[in-house]
């Protein structure tokens, strides 16, 4: 059996990398594809703590977060696509000309 701590310190490299791929990206699909990883990060700990106190708490979590990340990646691609149907280009940087 794999030690909490390895769970963990990979749950949090990975939460840690999609912090860095939102903040540094320009491309809305990165930035998204970023969220996700994040995430999944935190459902790799939910899944590592169940599994270690033999709850099944954490594995409710997990389903209720990739019901939410489902959700945020079917509106999310909407509004990219009609964006860039508009701009022809789904620029972070230029979303800010979307006001009025």
């Amino acid at each position: 059996m794999v030690a909490i701590e390895y769970y963990v310190i990979l749950s949090a490299i990975l939460f840690t990398l999609g912090i860095v791929g939102v903040l540094i990206r320009r491309n809305a699909i990165v930035i998204f594809m970023s969220i996700e990883l994040m995430l999944n990060s935190a459902n790799l700990a939910f899944i590592a703590f169940a599994r270690q106190y033999n709850e099944l708490n954490g594995q409710v979590f997990v389903f209720f977060v990739m019901t939410v990340a489902a959700a945020e990646v079917a509106v999310g691609l909407a509004l990219m696509v009609t964006i860039f149907r508009t701009k022809h280009s789904i620029d972070v940087d230029q979303l800010s000309s979307l006001k009025g």
